[in-house]
């Protein structure tokens, strides 16, 4: 009897030391065939730009394609929602902004949860967001922006890419900061929204650098201020919003990679050392650099609490903003 224990209890032990070992060989072959990158918007957006630059590096570097699959809608929702529901094997993984942290503000009937049906892989970048005016504003830097406005409680109007979309949330927050009154207009994206500021049917937005760029290089719109941290190196003579009126002011369309809850944890590590690596290359830096973004990339932990901060921070500017979606 004692023997047969004996023999259990070392089969068990046996077993139990295999367990690493398998995860670590699943790390080691994987991937096997291709990923799919879910990007929650539509082509050609300012985060589908970046996702696209990231997955043909990772796809060289991982020997698989890494294949973009837009599914675009509600603020992102839709694609988060195909993602939270893919099978948790690295084979679907979800190139995430903001809108994970925003939607469990904005939504009450969401089908999934941002922080429990995730597993956070890495930071990736941050696109820097302007305030941009309309050439016919009499304003060529913020505190004469404020002062214009002040001087016309409630005439200017402001474009965004949505109810609750970090454009949104970003023109609130400085309005809010500094005092002044203006009526928000809500688009489907930010590329209707560029279109009627342009045209002189809206006086001013918060858009992404990146999305911006060619207007404010043409002359057809004026950029403030960045309002990221720091200064853009493509708009070296902008100032940042903290640096002018707004000390500590700070919002950008940051951007990241998740999985599926539950997928292997040495799968997680090994996509966040090749998205790690990839930001560091050559390629990926000058073609970020190009559109404006600041790369980051961090730890899966560090992710996982960056994204969980942000849904406090944003859950009060929501609910001071008094936004709602459904």
């Amino acid at each position: 009897m004692n023997k047969k224990r004996s023999l259990l209890a070392s089969m068990l032990i046996a077993m139990t030391a295999l367990v690493p070992l398998g995860a670590h060989a699943q790390a080691e072959n994987y991937p096997e065939r291709p990923i799919t990158m879910i990007v929650p918007f539509p082509p050609g957006g300012p985060t589908d730009l970046v996702a696209r630059v990231l997955a043909r590096q990772l796809s060289d570097q991982m020997g698989q394609s890494v294949i973009v699959d837009n599914k675009g809608g509600a603020n992102g929702t839709i694609g988060m929602q195909a993602a939270a529901s893919a099978k948790p094997d690295g084979y679907t993984i979800l190139y995430n902004t903001s809108s994970i942290a925003l939607a469990p503000n904005l939504f009450s009937n969401l089908n999934f949860d941002s922080e429990k049906d995730f597993t956070a892989i890495s930071s990736t970048a941050v696109v820097p967001m302007v305030v941009l005016v309309h050439p016919s504003v009499p304003a060529n830097n913020v505190q004469e922006f404020i002062d214009y406005a002040k001087k016309n409680p409630g005439k200017l109007s402001y474009a965004s890419a949505g109810n609750g979309n970090v454009t949104h949330l970003t023109a609130f927050l400085f309005t809010q900061s500094a005092d002044i009154g203006a009526v928000h207009v809500p688009y489907r994206g930010s590329a209707p929204g560029m279109t009627d500021l342009v045209g002189g049917q809206v006086h001013f937005m918060t858009n992404t650098l990146n999305d911006s760029l060619p207007f404010v290089r043409e002359g057809r719109v004026k950029a403030l201020a960045i309002t990221s941290a720091k200064r853009s190196e493509l708009l070296p003579d902008v100032p940042t919003l903290a640096e002018s009126v707004m000390p500590d002011f700070e919002s950008g369309a940051w951007q990241g990679v998740v999985a599926p809850a539950g997928t292997p944890p040495a799968i997680i590590d090994r996509l966040n050392q090749e998205i790690r690596k990839a930001l560091k290359s050559d390629l990926v830096r000058e073609q970020l650099a190009k559109q404006g973004t600041q790369i980051l990339g961090n730890s899966p932990e560090e992710y996982q609490k960056y994204i969980s901060d942000e849904i406090v921070r944003w859950g009060e500017v929501i609910r001071a903003a008094g936004v709602t979606v459904n």
